[in-house]
């Protein structure tokens, strides 16, 4: 049946061992240092990502101080040039309401000598309009 060669067993036994101890120094070893030099690696990675996220959030903070500061100053640069443009405007209208109010006056006394112009000549015609209504007034 069945013999058992204890000589065999144990040379069999000796080359299992060998090769565990060949498969652990030239196999699982470097695996085993790979994958933890790969876990401190990806730590290293995850830690200067976590740095980067704060350094960009306080960066993010920084350019919305700095955008928010921006939009103030272009606020009040539109109101300063608003009220500038105001002021510049009001000048203008004064002027050209100062300038009517002289082409008016200067208007309304022509207009009052024209009218005396008018009255005079119709006063230095009148006898002469007299005299020709009194001849038409007469041929009727």
């Amino acid at each position: 049946m069945l013999e058992l060669h204890p000589f065999l067993m144990g040379i069999v036994l000796l080359i299992f061992f060998f090769l565990i101890y060949q498969l652990n120094d030239r196999l699982y070893k470097p695996l085993l240092r790979f994958m933890d030099d790969r876990d401190q690696t990806i730590a290293r990675d995850l830690e200067a990502a976590k740095n980067l996220s704060s350094g960009s959030e306080e960066l993010l903070t920084q350019a919305q101080a700095k955008l928010e500061s921006a939009r103030s100053e272009a606020a009040r640069i539109r109101q300063a040039a608003i009220e500038a443009v105001k002021a510049e405007n009001e000048t203008a209208l004064t002027a050209k309401q100062q300038s009517l109010e002289e082409e008016y006056r200067r208007f309304t006394e022509r207009l009052s000598e024209e009218r005396k112009n008018l009255r005079s000549a119709v006063l230095s015609q009148l006898p002469l309009i007299k005299e020709s209504l009194k001849a038409k007034f007469s041929q009727i």
